[in-house]
């Protein structure tokens, strides 16, 4: 069975309802023969990371850049994971309240070190996310969970 990561830092309301739409996608019952699971950034470690066969990522966008908490998970992986996860498909979602530019060139400039693949178009939300952006979280968890299928 497949493994899906997801790594969050799930701090407010809108950040929340966007997780929780992103694990309902990739939860979704016509996804078959992968595991979801789900673990705080500031908890998720190297060994969740090599176990996984896939990411999905989600943060807010603070003060320009990636929470502090998805800075420390890349910062514990980084290296340990390097070479094993190259081709790891990934996806993410950053929420922020005017501008997620910083968080987002931080988290491609990451990933693109590590050599993982993008496996959906990323979710970027300002403000509070409306009914379109959380279908759109929704669609980025059955994504990526659906390309990890058989």
């Amino acid at each position: 069975m497949a493994t899906l990561l997801i790594v969050h830092h799930t701090p407010s309301p809108n950040c929340q309802a966007m997780f929780e739409a992103v694990v309902s996608g990739a939860s979704d019952p016509e996804i078959e023969g992968v595991r979801v699971v789900r673990v705080p950034a500031l908890a998720a470690t190297a060994s969740d990371v090599l176990a996984a066969d896939g990411c999905l990522l989600g943060t807010p966008a603070n003060l320009g850049y990636m929470s502090g908490a998805l800075k420390h998970f890349f910062d514990q992986i980084y290296y340990p994971c390097l070479d094993a996860t190259r081709g790891r498909p990934f996806g993410y979602y950053v929420h922020g309240g005017n501008d997620v530019t910083g968080a987002v060139r931080g988290i491609e400039s990451i990933t693109t070190g590590l050599g993982w693949r993008r496996a959906a178009e990323a979710v970027t939300v300002t403000g509070e996310p409306g009914k379109d952006d959380i279908e759109r979280c929704w669609e980025l968890g059955a994504t990526v969970a659906a390309g990890l299928m058989g």
